[in-house]
């Protein structure tokens, strides 16, 4: 019995970690592109990704 337990622990952890992962994913994807522009102590950068 322990070792079905365990087996359950381990697939939930995968199954997090999974989760995570596409998450990460999804947001780095869903950074606008197009044209940045940002004000700073060094003046204006436009940058076009």
């Amino acid at each position: 019995m322990p070792n079905r337990n365990v087996l359950y622990l381990v697939i939930g952890a995968l199954v997090v970690i999974a989760g995570m992962l596409g998450y990460n994913l999804y947001q780095a994807k869903k950074q606008p592109e197009g044209l940045q522009i940002n004000v700073g102590p060094d003046g204006v950068k436009i940058q076009n990704k």
